[in-house]
């Protein structure tokens, strides 16, 4: 299938104070037409660093130091964006091309500004059309974000409303730039748990009815079992599991992805002890030998603290960076926990 973006081998990196963070390590990805990819992994893993580089959002110490970014959206033959500098360049990728949705929708609106005049802004921005034209397409998108009253919604200021509807405005901006791709950093984080399934079925409706491809940033792998397509699991700036969702669920290969799972609420047993990864990530401002992920792992082989580990394919849809998929390790059972994810059924089929 073709794909829409394409990352080989993204090194990116931080320098403070003289020293340098290593913060995403040779990860490579594909975001396929129409489809949701999930991120997946721990605060800290790099998710976000490595989303907001495919629209020049690094801080200003932030580079990319090594690999490509290639963008399908525009030209067949890719774009690397890698390999822009110029702000002037980015500004035909942002939003038009690639719109991001921030964690806090608080914080990503003008509160001296109507909901109404935030929205209109970005269409103005990124579509070519009359103020007037531009005005009722504000009601259109407030109408398919679900936000009743628009005419009356629309007047009114990111205060009058509250999480959940300030979600969907944020929703309703990012769509009237019309993009192609849309990525969401953590989008439910600092809502109810009524509110996330709600904004998770208007992300999948949405999808549908624009065609958008969507890249969902979490911690939770609860949060996407029922819309992502594909999970990638990221640990220490580092894709180490990446395929379809009923195989990360049903088939998970690497220890962290089991320890991720085992520590999904819904499947511990009632009276027992909630799952914890004991431990923390690696310093990245040091060279990580090995598999990331050793330390914390006590199912650990003597090369993972050796040697990082290659890809070992599963499916042609799934791989996993593991020493344990090699053919001459030892036979490592997953925790129990995983061996019951069938029968507690998380995805819903």
């Amino acid at each position: 299938m073709e794909k829409i973006l394409e990352i080989n081998d993204i090194n990116i990196k931080f320098s403070l104070r003289g020293r340098e963070l290593h913060a995403i390590r040779g990860v490579s990805l594909e975001l396929y037409p129409s489809e949701t990819l999930a991120i997946v992994g721990e605060s800290g893993s790099g998710k976000s660093v490595l989303t907001k580089s495919f629209m020049g959002l690094l801080d200003g110490n932030g580079f990319v130091d090594s690999g490509e970014i290639i963008y399908y959206g525009r030209d067949p033959k890719g774009e690397d964006l890698a390999k822009w500098e110029k702000t002037s360049k980015w500004y035909e990728i942002r939003g038009g091309e690639i719109a991001m949705i921030m964690q806090d929708p608080m914080t990503s609106l003008n509160p001296l500004k109507t909901i109404g005049a935030q929205i209109l802004e970005s269409i103005m921005l990124h579509q070519d059309i009359s103020r007037e034209d531009g005005k009722k397409l504000v009601l259109k998108y407030l109408a398919d974000v679900g936000i009743r009253d628009g005419e009356i919604r629309a007047k009114q200021y990111p205060h009058e409303f509250s999480g959940g509807m300030r979600q969907r405005v944020v929703i309703a901006t990012a769509l009237a730039c019309n993009p192609k791709v849309l990525i969401c950093d953590e989008p439910t984080t600092a809502l109810d748990v009524t509110i996330q399934a709600q904004i998770l079925d208007l992300l999948k409706s949405l999808k549908e009815k624009y065609g958008l491809s969507i890249i969902l940033i979490t911690h939770d792998l609860g949060v996407v079992a029922n819309i992502a397509d594909r999970i990638a699991v990221m640990y220490a700036g580092d894709i180490i599991e990446v395929g379809k969702a009923e195989e990360i669920f049903y088939d998970p290969k690497h220890p962290y992805t089991w320890a991720l799972l085992s520590s999904l609420p819904q499947l511990e047993v009632k009276g027992e002890p909630l799952f914890s990864i004991s431990g923390t990530p690696p310093n990245l401002f040091q060279e990580v030998k090995g598999d990331a992920f050793a330390p914390r792992n006590p199912q650990a082989l003597k090369i993972d603290f050796v040697k990082r580990p290659p890809y070992f394919e599963v499916s042609p849809t799934h791989k996993a960076r593991t020493w344990l998929l090699d053919p001459r390790a030892p036979k490592v059972d997953p925790p129990t926990t995983i061996k019951h994810i069938r029968k507690e059924n998380p995805l819903g089929t």
